[in-house]
């Protein structure tokens, strides 16, 4: 039976190596995967998600790794943010819908937020006393496979990992009152980001769709930003080094409305999944 499970492995990373070629920048012939990171034993581990279980892979998943034999049941698994980002960027004003007739940006309009601001499918947004209005804004975020630095447009995929669901929480009173947005975007819990990470679906056209408490909030499709990943990821790398599992928040649509504690906002993410966090007032 050992030798039938190793045989079993070994028939599965050939497929993945077929599959998946060089990723990041899988060609576009070549079939989707999907990724995620969750806590086993209290660490992090990665796996490529089959169905309803993820098979843990050993190695880094942004250089190299192979499958293991080790399935868990993803309803049994904490789902972490999708990687551990040296830096997270995110995009303002991406789409015509949400700059209410304001002009459009002559470059990609970029700012930070702090890797402390990450947190996984279902922990909850935790509103900070102070503030008096606290918006969701879905989005779509670039995860960085490949170290990139003053990369033209036309390589920039080739440094693209995969994408996955991310909410850029925002307090409109302090981005509209304070200098500037360190905290209105960057407080703990503002930075919900998951469940998966999925590589060789086209990115520049997947339907984006917000639910705050089941309702749609916004829904818009991808290839209405006005910067897609391939301009985003070269600009930024003109001007701050990206490295494996940085992540690029890419802007969100339309009209954004306040979160209030005891509701459950869900970023959906055509062929990726569905990042949902309920909303708690901070302790």
């Amino acid at each position: 039976m050992r030798r039938h499970a190793s045989a079993r492995v070994l028939v599965s990373a050939a497929v993945l190596v077929l599959a998946l070629g060089n990723v990041p920048g899988l060609a576009a012939e070549q079939k989707v995967a999907k990724f995620a990171r969750v806590e086993v034993n209290r660490r992090p581990a990665y796996g490529i998600v089959e169905g309803d279980r993820v098979r843990l892979v050993e190695g880094d998943l942004f250089r190299s790794w192979k499958p293991t034999e080790k399935t868990l049941a993803l309803a049994e698994v904490k789902l972490l943010p999708p990687s551990r980002p040296s830096k997270v960027l995110a995009m303002a004003g991406n789409y015509k819908s949400h700059l209410g007739g304001e002009p459009l940006p002559a470059n990609p309009e970029v700012f930070f937020k702090v890797p402390s601001c990450l947190i996984g499918h279902g922990a909850s947004i935790e509103i900070p006393p102070g503030t008096a209005q606290v918006d969701h804004e879905g989005e779509m975020v670039i995860v960085i496979g490949k170290r990139a630095r003053n990369v033209p447009v036309a390589k920039a995929m080739d440094h693209v990992f995969g994408v996955t669901c991310g909410n850029d929480v925002s307090a409109r009173d302090w981005q509209k009152n304070d200098r500037q947005w360190w905290r209105a975007k960057g407080s703990d819990t503002f930075g919900p980001c998951g469940p998966y990470i999925v590589s060789g679906v086209n990115y520049d056209d997947l339907q984006l769709t917000v639910r705050v408490n089941g309702e749609v909030r916004q829904q818009q499709r991808t290839s209405d930003l006005i910067f897609g990943v391939a301009p985003i990821v070269s600009f930024i790398s003109r001007h701050v080094t990206l490295e494996p599992g940085d992540l690029i928040y890419t802007g969100t649509p339309g009209k954004t409305t306040p979160l209030k504690p005891g509701d459950v906002v869900e970023v959906d993410l055509e062929g990726v999944g569905v990042l949902r966090n309920p909303v708690a007032a901070k302790r």
